[in-house]
């Protein structure tokens, strides 16, 4: 069984998940956006119960109705999310956080493809290491509203699915 370790940028907050992740994205919702201060955000999901706080306690913000993100109250370095309505007994972690990023494979979980030119070096990087990359194109679709409010808990507007 895979353990990973991690913690904040300053090192108040340290964590252990244990097992394998479910999936990892690079969200760029406005939401994701907008509580980083950056254009995306690398996440990689598990089971609630895989994740140990082992140092220190996080802060929450409610960012959403369900939505909640978890970060660290001295150096503000962003942890996990939560959202208990439309992921329950699932975690969200920020990937940047571990130790060890380097988890095995990506999945570019694209909710607007606008300047999906930009992640082209990533992704072209990342399948040099020999990391499998998936990119899904969701448009305007049901199904793209569905799985960016499933993550966000709402949209902020037609900017968050283009």
């Amino acid at each position: 069984m895979t353990t990973l370790e991690g913690g904040c940028h300053c090192g108040a907050i340290r964590y252990t998940l244990t097992g394998e992740p479910m999936h990892h994205a690079l969200c760029h919702c406005t939401d994701c956006r907008r509580a980083s201060g950056a254009p995306m955000v690398g996440w990689a999901m598990f089971q609630e119960d895989a994740l140990t706080v082992a140092q220190g306690e996080p802060q929450e913000y409610a960012s959403s109705e369900h939505g909640r993100r978890y970060f660290c109250g001295k150096c503000g370095t962003g942890l996990f999310y939560r959202n208990a309505q439309n992921l329950p007994g699932i975690v969200d972690t920020q990937v940047a956080t571990l130790d060890d990023p380097d988890i095995n494979g990506y999945l570019l979980f694209l909710e607007t493809m606008r300047k999906a030119s930009e992640l082209r070096a990533f992704a072209l990087a990342a399948a040099a290491r020999g990391k499998p990359v998936v990119a899904y194109k969701l448009g305007r679709s049901a199904q793209a509203r569905e799985l960016a409010v499933s993550h966000t808990g709402a949209l902020a507007g037609e900017d968050d699915v283009a």
